[in-house]
């Protein structure tokens, strides 16, 4: 049995980071069968490139690429778009798909997005809130929850050493995002650098990601010298690795894998109470939550954990002890079952 996945991103985030590891995962796993389909320019095809027994089928659009039937075979669709795909590649050669919802925003074009989803064989949400909002929409169809992986980061301990050493004299307060205001809220945590500037001069706010707000963003934080916008960053695990704080200010969130990511790494992490993020955060225990653009609670939580290293070291082990749970080998594991439930032979 096959798995086609279908992802028709045009960039890489984190939906795509999720996409890779578990086509790697599943193909250590032993299956032998998997295709990518996936548009000609997606970063997907390069980070994927080495993976044995994978094959890359080419759409930019979900009515290209529909040419072969993939028979036998089951299609995973991994974005919005790529459910779409999957329900006409169904018309066309009636392959089963499954869809996994990553975001928690609502579906686009209402009406045909819930024949697309009642027409899936199976649904799949990243947390108990989009778990909860398909249910809304599609009422009677069962949806499981499987969340998604933190990144198992390769860090090369001479970058880390340097980094350590470039920011040998600051308190380092990190994000990890898209540089996409209205989703991630950076604006919030600029404005905490802004009250920060004076108070303690040591602490370093630094962005990694890019996105269509860094312009503005810029703009706000142009008087700071506390703020560092680095760009995309490969060695994103070498900055986790000397942050002393995490910072995920969003306004929504279907989860947030890059806290999984910075718990890995046993940063202390303050993060919005919103979506899926109280599914890994529990307050006070590994974390702290905050109400979303509530400022004023961001810059009270950063002071608080700033003076106390016990608190901020309790709440990152309290991270590190669980995130067995989010292994990728978990979510491998769990897919490659649910594949077993929908077509036996997989």
């Amino acid at each position: 049995m096959k798995i086609i996945h279908v992802n028709l991103a045009k960039g890489f985030r984190g939906g795509e980071r999720q996409t890779q590891l578990l086509i790697q995962g599943l193909s250590s796993d032993g299956l032998k069968e998997q295709i990518l389909v996936c548009r000609s320019d997606s970063p997907l095809q390069h980070e994927l490139r080495n993976t044995p027994g994978l094959i890359f089928q080419s759409a930019n659009h979900i009515f290209a690429g529909h040419g072969h039937s993939f028979s036998p075979g089951l299609v995973h669709a991994h974005d919005g778009k790529a459910a779409h795909w999957a329900f006409v590649h169904y018309l066309l050669h009636r392959n089963p798909y499954i869809i996994t919802r990553r975001v928690p925003n609502p579906l686009k074009n209402i009406l045909s997005s819930k024949v697309v989803y009642r027409k899936a064989t199976g649904l799949i949400a990243i947390s108990s809130s989009i778990q909860d909002y398909l249910h809304s929409c599609v009422p009677g169809q069962k949806v499981e929850i499987i969340p998604s992986a933190w990144t198992n980061w390769s860090v090369d301990p001479d970058r880390v050493s340097t980094l350590r050493q470039t920011y040998a004299q600051s308190f380092v307060i990190g994000h990890v995002g898209a540089l996409m205001d209205r989703h991630k809220g950076q604006s919030h945590l600029i404005e905490a650098a802004h009250y920060f500037h004076d108070l303690y001069p040591h602490m370093r706010f630094i962005f990694l990601g890019s996105g269509p707000d860094r312009d503005m963003l810029g703009q706000m934080a142009a008087k700071c010298n506390n703020v560092e916008f680095l760009g995309f960053q490969k060695d994103v695990g070498a900055y986790l690795a000397i942050m002393d704080l995490f910072v995920f200010p969003s306004n929504y969130e279907g989860l947030g894998s890059t806290l999984l990511d910075a718990m890995g790494f046993e940063v202390p992490i303050i993060a919005s109470a919103v979506g899926g993020i109280p599914d890994i955060i529990t307050h006070g225990k590994n974390g702290y939550l905050v109400s979303p653009g509530d400022t004023q609670a961001i810059i009270q939580a950063i002071e608080h954990l700033y003076h106390n290293p016990e608190l901020r070291q309790r709440l990152a082990s309290g991270s590190k002890s669980q995130l067995s749970a989010y292994s990728p080998e978990k979510m491998v594991k769990r897919y490659r079952e649910l594949y077993r439930s929908v077509v036996p032979e997989a």
